[in-house]
C-alpha cells in the first residue's frame, strides 16, 4: 500500500518560497487580528504574568497578603505536634524557628527555580498536615532524633519521584491530582469551621458571626465588583474589616504582640540526627515514605494548578515545572529533617490567591520568601499575625478553600472525562470525605492504617492510584517499536501501525488516517532544514494500545523546546504559513480525535488518538 502523500506536501512546502511585499505585510497584519482575536477570546483576568515585575510596594503588599494567610498554619503545626508528643517546649521553640526559615527559602526556590530544581512559579511552602499523625508516632517512639533521620530519608523518595515522574504519568494523572486538591478543602475546612466559634470567654455572642461576616463580606464582594488595584488587595481589605469588627468586641488580644521581643531566635533545641537505625525506623520508614508519595501528589496538583491561573492565554501543562517544583518539595523534606522539624510541602492556597488576586509574578514569591525569613527572626511580627482572631482566619480560609475545590474539578477534568475517570474521581473524592470524617470502618483500623487514612486527602489519593493502576493492568496490551528518530524511520513506523490497524479490523479510511496521523506526528518532532537544531542520533519509541473503536500512538524522544499542544491552540488562527512543520500540524490536527503533549527533563511524550470511526472530517 502506498503511504499517505503528506512527505510529497512537506517536500514542496519546503521548497516554496516565502511570501513577498504587500502580500506577505497583508499575511503579517491577518495573523495579528487573528492572534488579538483569540488572545481576547481565551484572555484570563491576569494583571501580572510569572516573568513580569510589579511594582516593589505591590510585591511586599501581596507578600503580606500570603504569609497573613499561611503562617499561623506553618507555627501551628509543629506546635500541635510536639505538644501532642510532649516533646519538650525548647525543642518547640526551635522546630518553629526553623521550620519558618525553611519555608521561607524553599518559597524563595520555588519562584526563581535553579536548575531543574524549583517551578518556576508561586508556589508557598508550608508544614505539611499529612504528616501529622506520622510525626507524633515517631517522636513517640523515638524522640525528634528518630523524626528527622526518617525526613530525611524519605525526602530521598520525592527527588527519585521528579526524575522518573515521565514513568509514572498513567498513575499520576491530572484527575488524580485534581481529586487530591479537591480533598485539601475537605480536609482543611472542618478545620475552619472549627474555628468560627473559637474566640475567648466573656464574648458576646454576635461577636464571632459579626467579625466572620465583616471578613466574608469584604473579601467576598470586593472579589466579585472590585476591578483594578482594588482586587489586588481584597484580602487585606477584608481580613482587616474583620479585624476591626473583632476588636470592637473586645475579641481582638493584642497581649501576645506586646509580650513578644522585638529580634530573638533560639540558640538551643537542635535534636540531630539519630544514626543508631533501630526496628522503629524500619517500621516507620514505609509509612512516611507512603505518605511523602501522597504529599507529592499533591505538589503535583499544585504545580498544575499554579500554571492554569498565571497566564493570560491558556497554555499546556509543562511537566518539567511539576518535575521542578517536587524536588523544591524534597529539598525542603531534606532541609527539614536536617534542622530537625516537621516535613513541609506547598500550599495550595497560593493558586487561589494568584487566581484572586490576578498576579502571578514570580516576584511576589521571593518576596514571600524573605518575609518568612524575617518573621523567624522578628518574634513580634509573627505575635501580630498569629494575634488575628480565629473567626477572621477562618471566614478568610473559606473563600480560599471554596475557589480551590473549584480549581481542583478543573484540573480533574482538564484532559476530558469518561464514565471510568468519573468512577475514579468520584468513588476517591467521597471515600476520602469518609475516612477525614472518620465514618468508614475507624474501629477496624490498626495504628499504622489510622495514621495514614485518617487524612481524608492522604485516603482519597491512595484509593485514586489504586483504582488508577486496576485501569492500566485492565487496558489492552501495548505494541511497540523503537527506531531512530529521523525522517528514514517513516517506513518502519508505518509499517507497524498498519498492522496494529489490520489486527483491529479497521477499514480503508481508518487505516489510511492512522498512518497519516503517525506520520504527521513523527514529521512535527523533526527539526526544520535550515535549522540550528543538532540531531546527536536521538531515538523514538512508539507505544500503541486500543480496540477496534480508537488507537493511542505514545511518542516516545528526546526533548523539544515548543509544546505541540500550544502550537495546536494558535495553528487555527494563523493564516497559511511556509513552515513544513505547521503544515504537518494541520494535518494531524484533521487526521487525530486529539493530541497531547508532556514535555519532560530530556524526554517529551506526545500521545495521539484515532478513533476508528470515520465521522466527519473536520475542516481548518
Amino acid at each position: 500500500m502506498a503511504m499517505p502523500r503528506a512527505i510529497d506536501h512537506r517536500c514542496r512546502l519546503r521548497k516554496k518560497p516565502a511570501g513577498t511585499g504587500s502580500n506577505r505585510a497583508l499575511q503579517s497584519w491577518y495573523k495579528n487580528q487573528q492572534m488579538s482575536s483569540l488572545e481576547s477570546s481565551q484572555r484570563r483576568e491576569v494583571r501580572y504574568e510569572p516573568d513580569e515585575k510589579p511594582p516593589r510596594l505591590l510585591s511586599l503588599g501581596l507578600g503580606f497578603q500570603y504569609v497573613l494567610l499561611s503562617i499561623s498554619g506553618i507555627v501551628l503545626m509543629p506546635a500541635i505536634i510536639i505538644r501532642a508528643a510532649r516533646a519538650g517546649e525548647s525543642y518547640l521553640t526551635w522546630a518553629v524557628f526553623a521550620a519558618l526559615c525553611i519555608c521561607g527559602i524553599t518559597t524563595i526556590l520555588q519562584a526563581v527555580r535553579i536548575g531543574r530544581v524549583g517551578a518556576g512559579y508561586i508556589l508557598l511552602m508550608g508544614t505539611s498536615g499529612t504528616f501529622t499523625a506520622v510525626s507524633v508516632t515517631a517522636l513517640v517512639q523515638g524522640g525528634p532524633g528518630l523524626l528527622a533521620t526518617l525526613v530525611v530519608a524519605s525526602s530521598l523518595f520525592q527527588f527519585a519521584l521528579a526524575a522518573r515522574l515521565a514513568l509514572l504519568r498513567r498513575l499520576i494523572t491530572p484527575f488524580v491530582a485534581g481529586t487530591v486538591i479537591m480533598l485539601i478543602s475537605v480536609t482543611i475546612m472542618p478545620i475552619a469551621f472549627g474555628m468560627l466559634a473559637n474566640v475567648p470567654d466573656g464574648t458576646p455572642a454576635s461577636g464571632a458571626p459579626a467579625s466572620a461576616a465583616a471578613t466574608m463580606i469584604c473579601t467576598v464582594g470586593l472579589a466579585i465588583l472590585a476591578k483594578g488595584v482594588w482586587r489586588l488587595w481584597a484580602p487585606v481589605i477584608g481580613v482587616a474589616a474583620g479585624c476591626m469588627v473583632a476588636a470592637f468586641y473586645g475579641i481582638f488580644d493584642t497581649t501576645r504582640i506586646a509580650e513578644a521581643a522585638w529580634i530573638g531566635f533560639p540558640t538551643s533545641g537542635w535534636p540531630g540526627l539519630e544514626l543508631d537505625l533501630g526496628p522503629a525506623f524500619w517500621t516507620l520508614l514505609p509509612i512516611f515514605v507512603l505518605v511523602t508519595v501522597v504529599g507529592a501528589i499533591e505538589t503535583v496538583g499544585d504545580s498544575i494548578g499554579i500554571q492554569q491561573v498565571s497566564w493570560r492565554r491558556p497554555r499546556a501543562t509543562d511537566f518539567r515545572t511539576v518535575q521542578g517544583a517536587v524536588s523544591a518539595d524534597g529539598v525542603g523534606n531534606l532541609l527539614s529533617g536536617l534542622a530537625g522539624t516537621v516535613p513541609n510541602t506547598t500550599y495550595s492556597s497560593s493558586i487561589a490567591i494568584a487566581e484572586l488576586t490576578g498576579v502571578a509574578s514570580r516576584t511576589v514569591g521571593v518576596h514571600i520568601g524573605i518575609l518568612f525569613l524575617a518573621a523567624a527572626f522578628l518574634p513580634k511580627a509573627t505575635g501580630a499575625i498569629l494575634a488575628i482572631p480565629d473567626p477572621v482566619a477562618a471566614a478568610y480560609i473559606t473563600v480560599i478553600m471554596a475557589m480551590l475545590f473549584v480549581l481542583g474539578m478543573r484540573i480533574a477534568v482538564q484532559d476530558g472525562i469518561d464514565y471510568r475517570k468519573s468512577v475514579v474521581v468520584g468513588v476517591a473524592f467521597w471515600l476520602g470525605v469518609g475516612f477525614q470524617n472518620q465514618q468508614v470502618f475507624a474501629d477496624l483500623l490498626g495504628d499504622s492504617s489510622a495514621a495514614v487514612l485518617e487524612n481524608g486527602m492522604a485516603a482519597g489519593g491512595i484509593a485514586a492510584i489504586l483504582m488508577t493502576l486496576v485501569m492500566e493492568l485492565a487496558s489492552p496490551r501495548r505494541r511497540r517499536v523503537k527506531a531512530k528518530l529521523e525522517l528514514e524511520s517513516l517506513p518502519i513506523i508505518d509499517k507497524f501501525v498498519q498492522e496494529l490497524a489490520s489486527d483491529r479490523n479497521w477499514g480503508p479510511v481508518a487505516t489510511t488516517r492512522l498512518r497519516a496521523a503517525a506520520e504527521e506526528a513523527l514529521l512535527s518532532l523533526l527539526p526544520e532544514e535550515g535549522t540550528s537544531e543538532p540531531d546527536h542520533g536521538r531515538h523514538l519509541l512508539l507505544v500503541a494500545r486500543g480496540d477496534r473503536r480508537s488507537v493511542e500512538l505514545e511518542f516516545f524522544a528526546s526533548a523539544m523546546e515548543q509544546n505541540l499542544e500550544d502550537r495546536l491552540t494558535l495553528l487555527g488562527h494563523w493564516t497559511e504559513r511556509s513552515g513544513a512543520s505547521e503544515f504537518s500540524l494541520r494535518l494531524l490536527r484533521h487526521y487525530a480525535s486529539s493530541v497531547r503533549h508532556q514535555q519532560y527533563f530530556d524526554t517529551d511524550i506526545i500521545t495521539v488518538r484515532v478513533d476508528g470511526n470515520p465521522g466527519t472530517p473536520r475542516r481548518d
